[in-house]
């Protein structure tokens, strides 16, 4: 699985890739310089199973981290793996 990280002015996404197919996309949002929100997380039915979602989230996580930034969890998939991962909340705003 590969996860582009594709940027525009304020927004973001984070586009997964299994086999050159489009398996899932994280949506998010810059509310400052240093601080962005995870708006929508969607994995496509046919990768449903295959912890597409949660590579996701990590991506975005080791994003924020390489840039000094902090996460607000909007999206109901994201804020559920937050509130059961400890090791991610050096990043929770």
């Amino acid at each position: 699985m590969e996860v582009k990280n594709i940027e525009r002015e304020d927004k973001g996404n984070f586009i997964a890739e299994v086999e050159n197919n489009e398996a899932g996309i994280l949506e998010y949002t810059w509310q400052s310089e240093r601080e962005f929100s995870i708006d929508h997380t969607e994995v496509y039915d046919e990768y449903q199973g295959m912890s597409v979602g949660k590579k996701l989230v990590l991506e975005a996580v080791d994003y924020a981290r390489k840039n000094d930034a902090k996460i607000i969890p909007n999206c109901p998939y994201a804020k559920s793996i937050f509130e059961k991962t400890i090791a991610f909340q050096d990043v929770l705003a």
